[in-house]
């Protein structure tokens, strides 16, 4: 039976777990984290995405995990609202879209994993050849890796060579923690526009606080939580709205995250026995929304390349990537377009966007403009025709 070793058991390596699993392979799994990580962000299963979890006899279980978000509203400096819709629209969502906590997506997937090898709290140290050195000291051998551990892949820098070679900053920081509900959200989202830099704020049926998203153009990368806070309160020093009341909060967020929003190009995402999937392959950046239906088709097209092929990389690597790459751009190509929305570079654009808000809320037929503003990303989102294994 093919050994195959999987770094990292976020949503792609857990997928993927599955899969091997499933089509007679005998998967392990290396989590550096202590167990699956609860939290995160909310994020979106769109199109070929929601074939796979429906595969997996995950897709009832996964909407009953919805955040069902209402609304979504854009505020001015005074919280006056300036435009609203339904969560879906705002969202991006259409075609029976999901949108959960990562978490609760990690934990489903984990579930799903019962009776699969994990060695929590360890990682990839060394690899030669097929032979791995575990940063605990265990050395063993397997017949295939495959890095799933996300934009900062260790796996694909000891593999491929270092991060700066395949990392492309935007040239936008991120920036996500959990706050006290004090404006008392039921299930709303809020979302304040600044030149070059966005705040938002949402609250979800399961999550009794709020969670505080910023978004903001920049060179410059901060490192160390604490230096990483005073980046973020430098950025939005002066804003208006409750900006100032969110970045009060953040010094004790359990869960503070900061990073670039970057995407990853490779030219190749196999070598020799080693493969990558998710974002430590192609990472299309949060801006995209489609990072977390990335991981579950990819680990999904790998599986069953590596089914077919009886466990042989040289054909099932190649395969892989064949069958992926197109779709992976596709999707890539909505972050920069994304974030340019997102995150307005100047006074006289924010006035302009705030302008034409409020103008098509009151024009018949809103319905029909959002869905041509959302066609790319169902488009991108189903640019894959997935084969039944």
């Amino acid at each position: 039976m093919t050994s195959i070793l999987i770094s990292g058991a976020g949503i792609a390596g857990t997928t993927l777990a599955y899969w091997l699993r499933r089509h007679g392979f005998a998967p392990t799994v290396v989590e550096r984290a202590t167990g699956v990580r609860e939290g995160g962000y909310k994020v979106d299963i769109r199109g070929a995405a929601l074939d796979v979890v429906e595969r997996m006899g995950l897709l009832d279980d996964i909407r009953a995990l919805r955040t069902d978000v209402r609304t979504g509203s854009v505020v001015d400096g005074t919280g006056r609202q300036v435009a609203s819709m339904d969560g879906d629209s705002f969202g991006g969502r259409v075609h029976q879209d999901a949108e959960l906590h990562r978490g609760d997506l990690a934990r489903l997937l984990h579930q799903a994993t019962d009776g699969v090898e994990h060695l929590f709290g360890d990682s990839i140290a060394a690899i030669d050849g097929t032979r791995v050195t575990f940063a605990g000291g265990l050395v063993r051998h397997f017949d295939l890796i495959v890095g799933a551990d996300g934009l900062h892949s260790a796996t694909r820098a000891l593999a491929f060579g270092p991060e700066e070679h395949f990392v492309h900053d935007m040239g936008y920081n991120v920036a996500v923690f959990s706050v006290p509900n004090h404006l008392g959200l039921d299930r709303e989202e809020l979302t304040y526009v600044g030149p070059g830099r966005t705040a938002l704020v949402y609250s979800t049926r399961q999550d009794t606080g709020m969670k505080a998203m910023f978004l903001w153009r920049s060179a410059d990368k901060a490192t160390g939580r604490d230096a990483q806070q005073r980046a973020l309160a430098d950025a939005y020093r002066g804003s208006g709205w409750e900006v100032p009341r969110l970045l009060e909060a953040m010094a004790g967020a359990p869960d503070f995250y900061y990073d670039s929003m970057s995407q990853v190009r490779m030219d190749r995402w196999h070598a020799g026995p080693v493969a990558l999937i998710g974002d430590a392959a192609h990472c299309a950046s949060p801006a995209s929304g489609q990072g977390t239906s990335l991981a579950l088709v990819g680990a999904y097209v790998l599986a069953g390349e590596l089914k077919r092929a009886g466990g042989d990389h040289t054909i099932a690597f190649p395969a892989y990537e064949a069958r992926m790459r197109s779709f992976a751009e596709t999707n890539q190509a909505l972050g920069p377009a994304n974030i340019k929305r997102m995150v307005l570079s100047s006074r006289s654009q924010v006035r302009m966007s705030m302008l034409m808000l409020r103008l098509a809320g009151l024009l018949p037929g809103k319905d029909r403009v959002m869905a041509k503003v959302v066609e790319p990303i169902h488009r991108a989102a189903t640019a894959i025709d997935l084969p039944a294994w």
